[in-house]
């Protein structure tokens, strides 16, 4: 144990503030969310027991549930793989040795600085309306354009694309990866003759393995959370034809519009074990596609 202290204690020293702020201010609401799931409970009535009903209602006759979980698969599945893809892009391009380099990371980097906030759905809402400015762009090389938000097939490919303009988070974490891959390992490989495409896909991704993984789990957790512009962009209903209405928008909606509590914090724990599953399925597969230094070495 004191072998174990000394190695340790720095990084138990630098997580203090979370552990604390953990067990102090967050715990405390998630077990009585564990508990009040499994009560009916309106926020003004004391909580009444009522067992597993919230969960097998749940899985067994809430159809909306299913949808909900429909369309934020759907999302993940398409956002993350491409928000993924224009960050390692243009962390690439970055990566070239341009000059004002600072100058690019911070423009490329400011989206994400925005954040998911209400001005920035409201926005994106404005644009891709019937008489918004995407429409226009359209107009003016002679296409009539659409809804794009009212119409149920493109309604969510729209916060795809604003998941994909918010790329600068990960886009760093690409960037400084990059920096760490040995430069002699693509001067040998330009030696050999290796073309740029086979240098990406030998050198590049294998070497890059660790921080695609980091960033993989990373933006699949939030990709799971997005709720600010579903709920902006649908006006909190999940409009059209709940092509938008994201997990998060309908446990929101149960919690806070219907005030069945206890139904929510079942949603919510569903949603917890939901993103749990996917990160241990992401760990237990890493270890066939993700090599650290310390491994090859």
């Amino acid at each position: 144990m004191r072998r174990f202290f000394r190695r340790n204690a720095a990084g138990y020293l630098f997580l203090s503030p979370w552990l604390v702020g953990f067990f102090l201010l967050a715990l405390g609401p998630i077990l009585a969310s564990l508990y009040l799931s499994f009560t009916h409970y309106d926020m003004v009535s004391t909580p009444r027991w009522v067992g597993v009903d919230n969960y097998v209602y749940m899985f067994d006759r809430d159809r909306r549930f299913w949808r909900a979980l429909s369309v934020t698969f759907h999302y993940v599945a398409i956002a993350v793989p491409l928000r993924l893809a224009m960050a390692l892009a243009v962390a690439m391009l970055l990566d070239k040795g341009l000059r004002s380099i600072g100058v690019y990371r911070a423009i490329f980097y400011l989206p994400s600085l925005l954040g998911a906030s209400i001005a920035i759905a409201i926005l994106w809402r404005e644009m891709f309306g019937l008489n918004g400015m995407v429409n226009e762009a359209l107009a003016m090389i002679g296409i009539t354009g659409i809804g794009w938000i009212t119409t149920p097939s493109t309604s969510l490919y729209t916060i795809v694309i604003l998941a994909m303009w918010q790329f600068g988070s990960p886009m760093l974490i690409f960037l400084a990866g990059l920096r760490g891959i040995p430069r002699d390992l693509y001067e040998a490989a330009e030696i050999d003759g290796t073309p740029k495409w086979r240098q990406f896909f030998r050198i590049t991704l294998p070497m890059l393995a660790p921080v695609l993984f980091f960033n993989l789990v990373l933006q699949t957790i939030e990709a799971f959370k997005t709720f600010t512009s579903a709920f902006v962009i649908s006006n909190g209903s999940g409009a059209p034809a709940d092509s938008l209405l994201f997990y998060t928008v309908y446990l929101f909606n149960e919690a806070f519009k219907f005030f069945r509590m206890g139904y929510a914090s079942a949603l919510a724990w569903v949603l917890l074990i939901i993103i749990g599953a996917f990160t241990a399925v992401a760990f237990a597969t890493s270890k066939y596609w993700v090599h650290y230094e310390n491994e090859r070495d």
